[in-house]
């Protein structure tokens, strides 16, 4: 377990649910919108380049509904572009776990990994969330790091 700082990010959101590849969908076109709106280029005051995906506002646990926003880390939430959504999350202590190989289907092993251990991982769902650096576009050798939040 490690804690982690707070942080603020300035991206794009939708609701969705795990259910029936409802979630796949979602954020498969929340990835295409981002890259197709060229958005690296569009978010002020980032303090560096990698991509955050975060998971928050859970209904319940993950089988509710939740937010998942895609966006980038930044220094201040003064200047929100029109369209896109500024946050800020607290720091707190987080579990991390390493996606390895093709995205997304690693990603979505590891959630699902994640889940299958979710009576003994004690999760706060404040928010969980994927950082996407320099390692997340080596092909079948990718690696994400996943955060999951800690009671």
């Amino acid at each position: 377990m490690t804690q982690q700082k707070g942080f603020k990010i300035i991206g794009i959101s939708t609701k969705t649910s795990n259910n029936n590849g409802e979630a796949s969908a979602a954020i498969g076109a929340l990835w295409s919108q981002f890259i197709s709106e060229n958005l690296l280029a569009k978010i002020p005051n980032q303090l560096d380049s990698d991509i955050v995906c975060i998971y928050t506002d859970y209904e319940s646990d993950y089988t509710g509904r939740y937010t998942c926003l895609l966006g980038m880390k930044v220094s201040s939430l003064d200047q929100i572009p029109e369209g896109l959504t500024g946050r800020q999350f607290p720091g707190g202590n987080f579990q991390s776990f390493l996606a390895k190989g093709s995205l997304p289907e690693a990603i979505i092993e590891t959630w699902r990994d994640i889940w299958n251990q979710n009576e003994t991982l004690d999760r706060s769902y404040t928010y969980d969330y994927e950082i996407y650096d320099e390692r997340s576009r080596q092909g079948e050798e990718s690696e994400v790091d996943i955060y999951i939040a800690k009671k």
